[in-house]
């Protein structure tokens, strides 16, 4: 790889806008979700399409109801997105994205499963 072109894409990296934000993990077999809250958006989705992939649990917290109802029971669901401003440090773009997760779980009652 060129030069020119090593820079070009780690512009286009640079330039790629950071989303976070809140999703849930939910089981349908035992109807059991678990709100998280990431900064990196598209990695916890991917983590998670990993863990399906090679058939492991994403959590150990999940581990039981992953092999007592299997793979297929497992799906991951964005509730809601948030981008980073562009003045924003990443300490306080975390912050942003833990007021969101807590405002998710007064929204549906609940604590963060463990």
């Amino acid at each position: 790889m060129d030069a020119a072109r090593r820079k070009e894409l780690m512009n286009a990296y640079k330039a790629k806008p950071v989303v976070g934000g809140v999703y849930c993990i939910f089981c349908s077999g035992s109807q059991r979700r678990w709100l998280r809250s990431s900064v990196d958006m598209e990695g916890s989705r991917s983590r998670f399409q990993f863990a399906v992939k090679t058939k492991s649990s994403p959590e150990p917290a999940m581990r039981q109801e992953w092999l007592a109802y299997g793979i297929e029971s497992f799906s991951f669901e964005c509730l809601e997105e948030l981008e980073k401003g562009e003045t924003q440090t990443a300490r306080e773009f975390a912050e942003d994205v833990q007021a969101l997760l807590d405002m998710w779980q007064e929204k549906l009652g609940e604590k963060t499963a463990e």
